[in-house]
């Protein structure tokens, strides 16, 4: 019988910590990625839900609200995939690159730093979106009762930018410790509520009258700002290796530049990747709002894309950049691949599904027979590419992981220069159908994945 004293909270909570980073290091790879990715996969097929019912309930509002969303689309998912995949991942990539390392204090330290980074960028995103969001939408293509709503959604959401942004990198150091379970519990729980609020914002309810588009975009901001309260509670309070309370939060140039070195390159990134969308509906808005509303309907199947990718995506992150802290560089590749694989065949079977049957998807969101025809059209053509797009975007996380983003960014910038340069060409210099431009879409996601895959294969994380 052990007649030793219990051990502490606390003590407890640092082995258990302390047992996440060795598991991280040395337990088998497959199980490992699979056990870190499964939260962040439950968790974010919650948001692939969201994504989904907020085009069935604005669907019901009509086809110009249909159309003025899916100009703020791209926008939207931009400012989400910049806090969460680009400036989120590059926190996340610090903090276990510290960990892994054995810098406990310096992963500690990191979050001051990230946390002013998100402020910066967050008010950014509403001086840039209430200032000028009517020009951004007109030359996209937008006009009339499509322009309002696109207007009357942006203005609430970019508004409350600061909302997203804390929430989502305050997630991202709790994801660099390894902890994946708890920021996946509250994606799912969000999604919940979110799935009752929506609604009941859009459409009203007895004495509460309804906002129109405007309601969705409400009821995303107060479920985000719950979920913030929720992990801002859970790191000051947390114990072992990531223990906030005492931490001093100063400024420190050194540290800033460690996310920065990552989280530049992979913010530009998706702004190069939603410019390539927002080049695209600017292009098919020439063809009239039913094929506007018709692309932005199957375009959201892509953002569905990236929700999957980044389950397993911020898993990779995690194990590639504590092992390359670690200096475990082979390991670190391995896991590459083998989350890029996984990935890569998840994707492609959801497209391939969309491609023979793309009224399972278009069929939900608009009875619009015009709106339908545009949309499959888009899915027989493009859904056949959404493997290489899944494969590029895995290996895009697993790339910030190792600090090594050059070849993730010259990838976004192909995929830009073939579908604003090729679309251009399709659409006013040939003159070709909305399936010409379709194919110049499935060009893209081709080159994508090729450059960064190859990047890899050729062995760039070995350079600086």
């Amino acid at each position: 019988m052990s007649t030793g004293s219990p051990a502490s909270p606390d003590t407890a909570a640092a082995a258990a910590a302390a047992g996440r980073t060795r598991e991280l290091l040395h337990a088998p790879l497959l199980p490992t990625l699979l056990r870190l990715a499964t939260p962040n996969v439950i968790g974010l097929f919650a948001t692939t839900v969201v994504i989904g019912y907020d085009g069935y309930i604005l669907g019901r509002l009509g086809a110009d609200a249909l159309a003025g969303v899916a100009l703020v689309f791209p926008l939207s998912m931009l400012m989400l995939q910049m806090s969460n995949g680009g400036m989120g991942g590059a926190v996340a990539s610090s903090v276990a690159r510290a960990l892994g390392a054995g810098r406990n204090d310096e992963a500690r330290r990191l979050v001051p730093q990230a946390l002013l980074i998100a402020t910066v960028l967050a008010l950014l995103f509403t001086a840039l979106l209430l200032g000028l969001g009517r020009q951004l939408f007109t030359a996209m293509g937008g006009s009339g009762a499509a322009l309002e709503a696109a207007l009357a959604y942006s203005n609430v959401l970019f508004a409350g930018a600061l909302a997203i942004w804390v929430p989502t990198i305050l997630s991202a150091v709790v994801r660099g410790t390894g902890n994946m379970v708890l920021p996946s519990l509250l994606l799912s729980g969000t999604a919940i509520i979110h799935l009752g609020l929506c609604p009941l914002l859009v459409f009203g309810w007895g004495p509460l009258q309804g906002l129109g588009v405007a309601g969705a975009a409400i009821s995303t901001l107060s479920t985000s700002l719950l979920s913030g309260g929720v992990l801002a509670v859970h790191l000051l309070r947390g114990k072992g290796q990531l223990r906030l309370r005492g931490t001093a939060w100063d400024l420190r140039p050194d540290l800033l530049r460690t996310i920065l070195r990552v989280g530049v390159p992979a913010s530009i990134s998706p702004v190069l990747s939603n410019g390539a969308i927002a080049a695209a509906t600017a292009l098919i808005g020439s063809y009239g709002t039913a094929a506007l509303a018709g692309y932005g309907v199957a375009a959201r199947l892509e953002y569905i894309m990236v929700p999957i990718a980044f389950g397993f995506g911020t898993a990779l992150t995690t194990l590639v950049a504590t092992n390359m802290g670690a200096g475990q560089r082979d390991r670190a590749l391995r896991a590459a691949w083998t989350g890029a694989a996984l990935v890569a065949l998840i994707t492609g079977t959801i497209g391939t599904v969309a491609a023979l049957s793309p009224a399972l998807w278009m069929n939900a969101f608009s009875p619009d027979p015009a709106v339908r025809a545009f949309g499959a059209d888009y899915l027989r053509i493009v859904g056949p590419s959404y493997g290489l797009f899944g494969l590029g975007l895995a290996l895009f996380f697993a790339s910030q992981g190792a600090g090594r983003m050059a070849w993730p960014l010259a990838g976004s910038m192909a995929r830009v220069a073939v579908v604003a340069g090729g679309g251009w060409l399709v659409v006013h210099h040939f003159t070709l159908p909305a399936t010409g431009f379709f194919w110049v879409i499935a060009a893209g996601f081709t080159v994508y994945a090729a450059l960064i895959g190859g990047a890899i294969a050729l062995g760039r994380w070995a350079q600086r």
